[in-house]
């Protein structure tokens, strides 16, 4: 484990965060609450406390901080210590001023701050923190559990990714299939969230069910693919950048894995460096189509394994 993350006592965790006070709790994540703490040095920190009815076992909580204790980025928020006594299991994290993505994304009143120029450079830190994953750190990574609330942003509101306890690290040969399989789809409706400020599993069809992707894919099939963006992102957005990154999102959720671009051409599509345009997208996967009576999306289980680790995945047809 690296020299740089720390061991830290209960006691020391319990009174940076005035014992757990709901005060100075930030959030509750999948695997358990997250407190804003103050160490006796004056340091910030993000402290997230793991339930013990959470889910998240003693391999996945050592799987997070072996894996974030190794990973360097300025896209991926740095792990400072952990904290092991009795059934406690806490991580400790560099603290981020302005939450998760979510906190703002998905308000009313505080989407105004994200302008366009914000929003796409947070859609180029995702995806360069996940090429990062991919391609360039000592570990291969596959996050597994990329959304909104995972992506913390700092002061500038530069976006960190977060949240390892689904990770799984996999090998060379493995890399191009199952980064296209597993995160394909999860980084192509977050990026269709950014653009659009809305939740993918919304219903956005008064007569039939239609969630986020499925919205997306009946307006650019019906060249109406810019009706898709925020409408407080009218005015300030770069209408090309928008068509891009609408495009780039349902290339991501192609039904079929083999379809999907690589993170390395995403970053390429993204930024506008490609020296030829990008395929038209096909039909999505984990959508409902407008004028479905009902939802037909058949599930197939997906088994393989990563370094001796068993994962199943969820594939829409």
């Amino acid at each position: 484990m690296s020299h740089e993350v720390q061991l830290y006592s209960l006691e020391s965790l319990a009174i940076a965060t005035d014992n757990f006070s709901p005060g100075n709790k930030l959030g509750e994540g999948g695997f358990g609450p997250v407190y804003k703490g103050e160490m006796l040095d004056g340091q910030e920190v993000a402290i997230k406390r793991l339930s013990t009815s959470s889910g998240q076992g003693l391999l996945e909580f050592k799987n997070e901080i072996l894996l974030i204790a190794k990973l360097q980025h300025t896209n991926l928020v740095r792990l400072l210590g952990y904290c092991t006594l009795r059934e406690e299991r806490i991580i400790v994290y560099e603290y981020m001023h302005n939450k998760s993505l979510d906190f703002f994304l998905f308000d009313s009143n505080k989407k105004e701050l994200l302008n366009w120029d914000t929003r796409f450079r947070i859609i180029e830190g995702i995806a360069q923190g996940i090429l990062y994953l991919h391609k360039y750190s000592r570990l291969k990574v596959i996050h597994r559990d990329l959304k909104a609330s995972n992506i913390l942003l700092d002061a500038e509101m530069n976006p960190k990714i977060s949240d390892f306890g689904m990770a799984r690290i996999f090998g060379t040969q493995e890399s191009e299939a199952n980064t296209k399989r597993i995160v394909g789809t999860h980084f192509g409706v977050l990026l269709l969230e950014i653009v659009s400020g809305k939740k993918n599993n919304s219903c956005y069809d008064s007569e039939h069910p239609l969630n986020l992707i499925g919205l997306a894919w009946e307006l650019w099939r019906e060249e109406r693919a810019l009706e898709l963006i925020d409408a407080t992102l009218i005015e300030s957005c770069s209408r090309d950048e928008v068509m891009r990154c609408i495009h780039v999102g349902l290339l991501c959720v192609q039904d079929y894995a083999k379809d999907r671009p690589s993170m390395s051409n995403v970053v390429s599509m993204l930024m506008n460096d490609t020296k030829q345009p990008p395929p038209p997208p096909e039909r999505p996967g984990f959508f409902i189509e407008r004028g479905d009576q009902r939802a037909e999306i058949s599930e197939e289980v997906v088994r393989y394994s990563i370094n001796g680790l068993s994962i199943s995945e969820l594939r829409a047809r």
